[in-house]
Formats: C-alpha cells, sequence, structure tokens
C-alpha cells in the first residue's frame, strides 16, 4: 500500500466531513419536517376555532338580519291591521246606520199595513 501524499489525505478528510456533515444536514432536516408538522397539528386547532368562530359571527349577523327583518315585517302587518281596524269600524258604523233605517222602514211598513187594514175593515 502507498503512502498517501499530505494533499490526498487532507481530501480524504475532507470526503469523509463532508460525509458526515451531509448525514448530520439529512439528520436535520428530518427533525425540521418532524417539527414543521408537529406546529402545523397544534395550528389546526386554532384554524378550527377561527373557523368555528367565522361560522358563529355569521350565525349572529344572519340572525340580525333576520330580526330587522322580521321587525319590519311586524310593523307592516301593524299597520295594516290598524288600517283595516279601521275600515271594519266604519264598515260597523255604516252597517248599523242601515240597520237603523231598516228598523224605521219597517217600522213604518207595518204601520200603513195596520191603516190599511183598518181601511179595509171599515170599507166592509
Amino acid at each position: 500500500m502507498e503512502e498517501l501524499s499530505p494533499r490526498e489525505r487532507e481530501l480524504l478528510k475532507i470526503r469523509r466531513d463532508s460525509d458526515s456533515k451531509a448525514a448530520q444536514l439529512l439528520k436535520m432536516e428530518k427533525l425540521m419536517q418532524q417539527t414543521k408538522d408537529l406546529m402545523d397539528k397544534r395550528q389546526e386547532p386554532d384554524k378550527l376555532q377561527d373557523n368555528l368562530v367565522e361560522d358563529l359571527e355569521e350565525k349572529v349577523r344572519s340572525s340580525r338580519r333576520h330580526r330587522r327583518n322580521s321587525l319590519h315585517h311586524t310593523q307592516m302587518l301593524e299597520s295594516q291591521m290598524k288600517t283595516v281596524k279601521g275600515e271594519l269600524e266604519g264598515t260597523l258604523d255604516h252597517l248599523q246606520e242601515l240597520r237603523n233605517v231598516l228598523r224605521r222602514s219597517q217600522q213604518k211598513a207595518e204601520e200603513r199595513k195596520a191603516a190599511m187594514e183598518k181601511l179595509a175593515a171599515g170599507l166592509r
């Protein structure tokens, strides 16, 4: 076996160091990937919580919109009810007047009938 020159020994040492550093680098990359995976897993609950918060916020907004729409609809219905109530009161007053007119007409018709019967009885 030949003796290695100092330069060859240096190159051999550099190669060994390079191989050793490459192996260490692979181990570090693996460790970094594992760490990243762990961090991602830890952030998942935060993402889920964020999604839950966003969903709840949207439900609150939707509920507020629904409440405003319901309030507006209720106010419209109340207004319509007041209008209808006023119309019904007017109709009721008119019907009462008509009923009074009808009673007076019936009373006059009965009086005339009675007068006619008297006249008819007197003519016999």
